[in-house]
């Protein structure tokens, strides 16, 4: 297996960069290239690359390193009230995404549990597009980006609640929950504690050598993302805890820019499998209502967080901004696809369906952010280098 790993990992890396830099030549996003190039040499393409699953499961470091350098710019204090003002909005808005997409596919003659939990995968944004996609180069910019993390995180949290329900379906699951939240809140206290008192401490000694230091702020972020997997929190939100630990520490900035580089190799490897996890067979089945539901998703979304924001009396242009921004559906729809197809809750061609909207809505909105709003991989005149 190991000369497959190889093999493969190797032509996603060749086919990624020769795809991103044809990218570049035709103004093109780079995600959609890294997208592309999971379509033509996975199995639906060419069929060279085998070992999707293993690379899928390698990819997921990215959107944990996503997380903690998120994390990084949130001060703890700043985090708090963040969540406070972003709670009812995230709730309300998550509601109505997942009802109106429900009753629509209630309509097209799927059955209730279908509609349920496909209206439920609808609910979330997309962590690794709204974060990656998001400049901080201004004080606007930083408001937005820590406003959209913490509705995110919000998201984050009600998905870890919907995936207790796919696995346990019972209110043992409730409980399991209400317990991991309340161990998370445990979690992120305790953590703050030790970075104050004891990682700081460590990092004052090793902050001269870069490799070693670059190594203890890993080694934070896999350790507490580890602790929350066993706490039944996902491993994200672990992660995060562990970037908003060191968000008060003195050298947060100079940790995050040097962790960059790890994040966005492993964000590739994850946009390459979702193109190649795409299966086209089963979605002939299910073109109609997913493609229905992804022009649904791309204006409702928009619309409704415009609207979410402007309530909050967020400005006209800081509203419609956000509301593109987060006018996606998330990667936690593809964990919920799969869940659910595997416990029998919804067949195979409903959790394409869902799989599908994702990528559609993720494509697209990554068109829309790239070339209407400010972004690292834009092709705005001001973010290039001469």
């Amino acid at each position: 297996m190991t000369n497959f790993v190889f093999h493969d990992i190797a032509l996603v890396i060749i086919s990624s960069t020769v795809l991103g830099w044809l990218s570049l030549l035709t103004r093109q996003p780079i995600i959609i290239a890294y997208i592309l190039a999971g379509i033509l040499f996975g199995p639906w393409g060419l069929k060279l690359i085998t070992e999707i699953e293993f690379i899928n499961e390698v990819s997921s470091i990215g959107i944990t390193l996503l997380l903690f350098l998120a994390g990084l710019s949130l001060h703890p204090t700043k985090l708090l009230e963040l969540f406070g003002k972003t709670f009812l909005l995230t709730l309300l808005t998550s509601l109505a995404f997942a009802s109106v997409s429900g009753g629509v596919l209630y309509a097209f003659g799927f059955t209730a549990m279908e509609a349920v939990i496909s209206g439920v995968a609808m609910m979330f944004s997309s962590t690794i597009l709204v974060v990656k996609l998001m400049p901080t180069i201004t004080l606007h910019q930083k408001h937005m980006g820590a406003m959209a993390i913490a509705v995110l995180i919000m998201q984050d949290i009600f998905a870890v609640l919907a995936i207790a329900f796919i696995k346990g379906g019972s209110s043992t699951s409730v409980i399991g929950w209400l317990t991991s939240m309340v161990a998370g809140l445990f979690l992120a206290l305790v953590a703050i504690l030790v970075e104050k008192y004891v990682l700081r401490r460590i990092i004052k000694q090793v902050q001269r050598y870069n490799e070693l230091l670059n190594l203890v702020a890993l080694t934070w972020c896999f350790m507490l993302a580890l602790i929350a997997e066993q706490i039944g929190l996902s491993h994200e939100i672990g992660a995060f805890i562990a970037g908003v630990s060191l968000a008060s520490g003195p050298i947060s900035n100079f940790l995050a820019e040097g962790l960059k580089f790890f994040r966005d190799f492993f964000l590739v490897l994850f946009f390459f499998t979702l193109g190649a996890k795409m299966d086209f067979g089963l979605m002939q089945s299910v073109l109609i209502p997913g493609l229905l539901l992804t022009a649904l998703m791309l204006l409702m979304k928009p619309a409704v967080y415009w609207a979410a924001f402007r309530i909050e009396k967020e400005t006209q242009k800081f509203s419609r901004e956000m509301g593109f921004r987060l006018g996606q559906n998330s990667e936690f729809a593809l964990i919920i696809a799969l869940l659910a197809a595997d416990s029998n809750l919804i067949s195979a061609s409903s959790s394409q369906l869902i799989q599908m909207v994702a990528v559609l809505t993720m494509t697209i909105s990554s068109y829309i952010l790239i070339f209407l709003f400010p972004s690292p991989l834009g092709t705005s005149k001001p973010l290039k280098i001469d």
